[in-house]
């Protein structure tokens, strides 16, 4: 695999590129001269398309898999496991240097297999057979505690223990750019009067990223312990998981959010590898009290990742950032969440969906929803031009933002937007 130094690509990008040669996203997209779904990788402002180029995937482990690169989903090529993973990245880095004629130099397969970002259509890059939310933020954790219970009661006895989360509901997982409609729900705007049924009138988004399950998966009834836990993390996305959070307190006691969290949960297209990221990885957040065995791992899977939600409103020209967050600020890891979600004996396939809860930082402009950065209605957000904001507006675009900073080149997620449309009247 090529160093850092020596990653040069015959694709020119600019040094702020979300994807130069060392991040290689992968991704699933269509044309309109081709509407087959296919699977494709991110470098500059191109997309390689991996169906037009699979006979070059010939090393000694895909030389026999290369039908991986066919298919209209990730999922196969997800399920083939790391060593392959990784086969096919130094082939990519390989095929796509500056010093490397085979794509370089034959004009007829660059026209096929290079396409502008501009030109495609981007899809869901997995079929998700599950999605599960975790709530591993103890800054968000901790704001939420405050508002509903009180500082004395802010975190429940269980939160610094395990990795508390929720199964979601995977059908309503969609790509970036997909509109998202308010709900229709119940209510209970005062607690002396009986509840309502109308639109949702605390929309909010959550600042998320989450991680695509790889490799074969685990048989049912036999854990993933957490020392292999990254053998079947295959990539991350963005994740906004759209909340409504006036039908999430009426109906969370005492089984959790429900129709709160099932509206809508959009991803990013491109998935970043944890090779990619791998340089970015920083210390764990301190646990205290030390978890129990099953959780404990030593090494770092920690990332630096910078992450930024702007909201644009309908008819104006310019966003407005209103959370610059970090995944860092995460209390529980993907590694502990994954063994924490398995060690039942759960069953784990890919193309499993498995997210963070809100990241939160500590400082106000840190945080990553607009029910903390309203503190519960009682601030005005403010946005460019005057306007402000407590909870989203029908007509508001939700943009979230998310790269990684080396001191030579930028390793990107795109972004993950979505509008709200006005609730259906019923």
């Amino acid at each position: 695999m090529l160093c850092h130094l020596e990653m040069e690509s015959f694709i020119a990008y600019p040094p702020n590129c979300d994807f130069p040669l060392e991040n290689l996203p992968y991704g699933v997209f269509s044309t309109v001269n081709n509407p087959q779904h296919r699977i494709g990788v991110a470098v500059g402002d191109l997309v390689l398309d991996l169906s037009a180029i699979s006979q070059l995937f010939n090393g000694p482990l895909l030389k026999n898999k290369q039908h991986v690169f066919n298919e209209p989903t990730l999922n196969a090529f997800m399920s083939l496991g790391r060593p392959f993973w990784l086969e096919a990245r130094a082939t990519l880095q390989r095929i796509l240097a500056a010093d490397c004629p085979i794509l370089r130099d034959d004009a007829n397969l660059r026209a096929i297999s290079l396409i502008p970002q501009s030109e495609v259509k981007m899809h869901l890059p997995a079929e998700i057979g599950d999605y599960t939310d975790f709530y591993s933020s103890i800054y968000h954790a901790t704001n939420v505690g405050i508002m509903f219970r009180g500082k004395e009661n802010a975190l429940m006895p269980n939160w610094k223990h395990l990795p508390v989360g929720y199964h979601g509901r995977a059908s309503s997982v969609v790509v970036s750019g997909t509109d998202i409609r308010r709900p229709n729900g119940q209510t209970r705007p005062s607690d002396d009067a009986p509840p309502v049924f109308g639109p949702c009138r605390l929309m909010d988004f959550e600042l998320e990223m989450a991680f695509f399950v790889g490799g074969p998966g685990n048989p049912l009834g036999k854990p993933v312990p957490v020392g292999e836990a990254h053998e079947h993390i295959f990539g991350m996305v963005l994740m906004n998981d759209w909340s409504a959070r006036d039908i999430q307190k009426w109906e969370y006691v005492p089984l959790g959010p429900f129709l709160a969290k099932n509206l809508g949960t959009s991803i990013s297209p491109w998935v970043v590898t944890m090779e990619a990221l791998e340089p970015f990885k920083v210390a764990n957040f301190p646990q205290d009290p030390e978890p129990l065995p099953y959780l404990m791992h030593h090494d770092n899977y920690n990332f630096d990742i910078n992450l930024e939600v702007d909201i644009k409103p309908e008819g104006t020209p310019v966003a407005s950032t209103v959370c610059r967050s970090n995944f860092k600020y995460l209390y529980w890891t993907p590694k502990q969440q994954l063994a924490h979600h398995t060690i039942t004996g759960c069953n784990m396939r890919p193309g499993d969906l498995l997210a963070s809860g809100t990241i939160s930082g500590e400082t106000s402009d840190s945080y990553g929803s607009m029910l903390e950065l309203c503190w519960k209605g009682t601030k005005n957000v403010p946005l460019v031009g005057g306007m402000s904001r407590k909870f989203l507006q029908d007509g508001d675009e939700v943009i979230v933002k998310g790269f990684c900073q080396h001191e030579n080149y930028r390793v990107g997620f795109g972004i993950c937007s979505g509008k709200v449309l006005p609730a259906i009247p019923l």
